[in-house]
């Protein structure tokens, strides 16, 4: 099948960047390469990495063979529901915290709770890099 969307083509250059967290884990951001010239990014620099918490999945336990890019692997320290979303929060290997927002359907299906093992999973195109 396919779909069909009337516009106009604009043509995007798009670079990966890839950042090690204080802890040791990878992370790739996918930004346009006008962005990277922008920022003046050089291999060694200091940078903050940003995602919106809506755009973070979780994954109980190891997760292979999947397009995303990021999987940042954790302990939970905490679940907190809502009527109709949960926030789990996740402590990275290495020392830095993740914030998921996901359903509460999804959090409950998974059995999330503290203290469980799991990945957070990011693609490369909700990472944004920004200088300190």
């Amino acid at each position: 099948m396919r779909n069909r969307f009337p516009g106009m083509v604009t043509a995007v250059a798009v670079s990966t960047v890839q950042v090690r967290l204080a802890g040791g884990q990878l992370m790739t951001a996918a930004i346009t390469a006008d962005s990277a010239r922008e920022l003046d990014l050089a291999e060694g620099a200091s940078v903050l990495v940003l995602v919106k918490s809506t755009e973070v999945a979780i994954a109980v336990g190891e997760v292979q063979r999947i397009s995303i890019r990021n999987h940042l692997l954790g302990t939970i320290e905490a679940v907190e529901h809502g009527a109709v979303m949960s926030t789990v929060r996740v402590a990275l290997d290495g020392g830095e915290t993740a914030t998921a927002v996901i359903t509460r359907d999804a959090a409950e299906d998974l059995g999330l709770a503290s203290g469980g093992r799991v990945t957070a999973l990011v693609k490369s195109t909700e990472v944004s890099v920004a200088l300190p």
